[in-house]
């Protein structure tokens, strides 16, 4: 799938000869050629197959928070005519980028390279990407066999990089979820300065942690090719782990569940590699959630007036699925339930 690029600016971070940090700017948009559509196309891959992505949203003082007032004035200028905002987007750019070399002075750090801001949509959600890079000579073969040394960006050192959906900020900005970052770098968080300068708050959430975690493990043993025994062989262990821990008060970890799950002999895959390739990779430790536990052993739905609820391990036996007529066939059902049904023939 391609994506469409709105606005993309690149400034430069620099030291100067007095030992400070600068900003050099640029002074207008890049024009949207297919070689700017490519490059989008590969920051968009290399930041969501970055694991050890954290999530967030602005800090309760948004208001306050210059980086969001400087957004939203942006925001509502694309949205009045988004072919002539291109003023405000690097207005919003130029301002942010001092807004992140001050947080660089306040958290005693020092970075240099290239901070590109693109503003793009991918399946219908508008992304703000804003990423420092740093540059990787490489060297060129010309047709008449000379040779040249070139610069290009070096994606794959991509460590510095936020990406808020703007989409579900503007829609769904309770969920609190909207903004994600890759937060390590041998050990150093990037909320160091560059969460400090969006001014990003990282969000823990409990519930939706378990949540991710058990549709993960459903879809890790739906990409092994089990047979419906060996699924319910593996959910029961998830199942005993996990009450372990709840009874203990420890937090539950990824690589202790992922040694209760299949793994390819061989290689290297198991279930602790899969959930670092995930949009939102998984936390290493989770603190158990009671309800989380409902989810692994039982489907569950309502809507409509009716509510249904089953164990896993019933469907194919006594609850029949047909995908095809949208129905669900019960054999035996429950003696009170047969009761109240006769009552009212």
């Amino acid at each position: 799938m391609s994506i469409l690029i709105h606005h993309f600016v690149v400034h430069q971070l620099v030291v100067n000869n007095d030992g400070k940090m600068q900003l050099i700017p640029r002074e207008g948009c890049l024009p949207v050629t297919p070689a700017l559509e490519q490059l989008g196309h590969q920051l968009h891959h290399t930041f969501v197959s970055k694991p050890g992505k954290g999530v967030g949203h602005f800090a309760e003082s948004a208001e306050e928070n210059t980086f969001v007032t400087s957004l939203e004035g942006y925001q509502a200028a694309h949205a009045d005519s988004p072919a002539d905002s291109d003023s405000a987007y690097l207005t919003f750019t130029k301002e942010t980028s001092n807004l992140l070399v001050q947080s660089l002075v306040d958290t005693g750090q020092v970075e240099t390279g290239f901070v590109l801001f693109v503003h793009y949509e991918y399946l219908a959600t508008q992304y703000l990407l804003v990423t420092l890079l740093n540059t990787k000579a490489h060297v060129e073969v010309s047709q008449n066999l000379d040779l040249s040394s070139r610069e290009h960006l070096d994606l794959a050192k991509m460590q510095l990089a936020v990406r808020i959906d703007l989409t579900q900020y503007r829609i769904e900005p309770q969920q609190q979820r909207y903004i994600s970052f890759i937060k390590g770098r041998m050990g150093r968080k990037v909320a160091d300065f560059f969460m400090q300068f969006v001014g990003c708050e990282e969000k823990v959430d409990v519930k939706q942690q378990n949540k991710q975690l058990i549709q993960s493990v459903e879809t890790y043993l739906a990409s092994e090719n089990l047979d419906p025994e060996e699924k319910t062989t593996h959910r029961e262990q998830v199942t005993s782990y996990f009450k372990e821990q709840l009874d203990s008060g420890d937090s539950i970890r990824v690589s202790d569940l992922a040694d209760r799950l299949p793994a390819d002999e061989g290689s290297e895959r198991n279930f602790a590699a899969f959930t670092a390739t995930l949009e939102t990779p998984l936390e290493p430790e989770i603190q158990p959630d009671p309800a989380a536990l409902r989810q692994l052993n039982k489907f569950t739905g309502q809507g409509g007036g009716v509510s249904v609820s089953f164990e896993r391990k019933l469907l194919g036996e006594r609850v029949i699925y047909n995908p095809d007529t949208e129905t669900l066939t019960i054999k035996g059902i429950p003696p009170n339930l047969k009761d109240q049904l006769k009552r009212n023939l």
